[in-house]
């Protein structure tokens, strides 16, 4: 057990029925008697009994069970006994607060509202009552020198005594300096519910039975020597004090292992699952990239089977442009009654071009045709093609599909620029098929 004692968190100061004075930095700070206003009623000590019973002694103790406080309230009954005035749940008031509520609960429901804990503590109905709070805690001063230590004599206790604690107290200390026969130890176990688990958590206030018997009375020794509890820790422990320590540093280092060991596992299987990831996202990744090169490679092959599957274009349409007037037309505007072919409305100077291969009958006037260019292909039949506006072949020439022959004008009887073309199945006037049957039948789009 180390020497010094180290501070919990901040408690309010104990009160019992023999001193109504708290000592706090060297002053005394006189505080009011309240009536509890009960008939049944307990001391503080019993209080902390049941307190270090329910809840280790922690009064600001919240584990998220539903109670709460160092007496375990539960929020219905701190409500509905008046605790709301002091704060809204038991575990924000303060020690003194809550044993006020719970004298009403006593009073209410008798010791039956902590049925293991009041057993333990020798909670009863009729006990002293303990002091009432204020709803808000007196203001601290603001600096404090070390306090003196107190001894109290117990009204019950014939030659017992209790024994204030002060900033800088160890057990160890006031055993020795209160002459406790078995030391600390047995100081300890005296005062166990009031302390708690921890015998080197003790804190200024407290109030530590010194135990029947176990004490040279005041009379038969002398005063303790004031000690400067702020000065270097005193050495030479008890063997059994310096074991507890050994004991508790192997503890303490034995649990950082564990903890080092476990965060070390945790982080391998934190970078194992992050591996896991990288290689299921690379597989994924790399099946994905398969899938979509298989689907380009049959995409390509469709393609090449439909470029294979379509028909093969061998003729060429003479102009870049779709058809206006068609072809059998009626009218008396022709010498037939009908149009003999199809026009291509397009302007002047338009690039025409030879349907088919062939060679070229005739280049020049037409007549009521203007100019015009007449080609005779290797199928036996003829295309013409008028009111040109300029040759570029002559009679006699061969030509290929698609190759350019004139342009396009206006030229004969003709109401405006557009290529007339003709299929015929002989060379002259007469002897007209439908130009766009023929063209489509060797693969034009027209």
């Amino acid at each position: 057990m180390a020497v010094r004692g180290r501070h919990r968190r901040r408690q309010q100061s104990r009160f019992n029925r023999a001193s109504l004075t708290v000592t706090v930095g060297g002053a005394g700070l006189a505080l009011p008697l309240v009536a509890a206003g009960t008939a049944d009623a307990a001391s503080a000590d019993t209080w902390a009994k049941v307190a270090a019973c329910e809840s280790s002694g922690d009064w600001s103790v919240n584990t998220g069970n539903g109670y709460y406080g160092g007496l375990q309230f539960k929020q219905s009954t701190w409500e509905a006994y008046g605790g709301s005035a002091y704060a809204g749940r038991a575990d924000l008031a303060t020690k003194d607060q809550q044993i006020a509520v719970a004298e009403k609960v006593l009073d209410g429901q008798g010791p039956g509202a902590w049925p293991a804990c009041s057993q333990k503590a020798g909670l009863t109905r009729g006990g002293p009552a303990p002091v009432a709070p204020e709803a808000a805690p007196a203001p601290r001063p603001a600096t404090s020198q070390a306090a003196t230590p107190t001894t109290t004599p117990q009204s019950k206790a014939g030659t017992a005594e209790m024994y204030t604690v002060v900033r800088g107290d160890t057990l160890s200390q006031i055993a020795d300096d209160q002459r406790v026969k078995g030391g600390w130890q047995r100081l300890y176990q005296a005062n166990r519910a009031q302390v708690g688990a921890d015998p080197d958590l003790i804190v200024p206030g407290q109030r530590l039975q010194l135990k029947p018997g176990d004490t040279a009375t005041p009379q038969s020794r002398p005063a303790p020597k004031a000690k400067d509890r702020t000065g270097p820790e005193p050495t030479g422990k008890p063997a059994a004090e310096k074991a507890a320590d050994t004991a508790r540093a192997k503890a303490v280092a034995a649990r950082k292992a564990a903890e080092a060991k476990k965060a070390e596992e945790a982080k391998k299987a934190e970078e194992a699952k992050k591996a896991e990831e990288g290689r299921k996202a690379a597989a994924a990744k790399k099946a994905e990239q398969a899938a979509a090169a298989k689907k380009a490679e049959a995409a390509r092959k469709a393609e090449q089977a439909k470029k294979a599957a379509a028909p093969r274009t061998t003729l060429s349409s003479p102009v870049d442009a779709g058809p206006s007037t068609p072809y059998r037309a009626s009218g008396a505007s022709w010498s037939k009654g009908y149009h003999t072919g199809v026009d291509f409305p397009v302007p002047t100077g338009t690039s025409v071009k030879a349907a088919a291969s062939g060679t070229v009958v005739s280049a020049g006037w037409g007549g009521s045709y203007g100019y015009q260019v007449v080609i005779k292909h290797a199928d036996g039949k003829y295309s013409q093609y008028a009111h040109l506006s300029a040759l570029t072949v002559r009679g006699g020439q061969s030509v290929q599909a698609g190759q350019r022959i004139a342009r396009s004008g206006s030229t004969g009887n003709s109401t405006g620029p557009h290529l007339h073309f003709e299929v015929r199945t002989g060379p002259g006037f007469g002897s007209d098929i439908d130009p766009l049957a023929y063209l489509r039948g060797g693969g034009v789009k027209v």
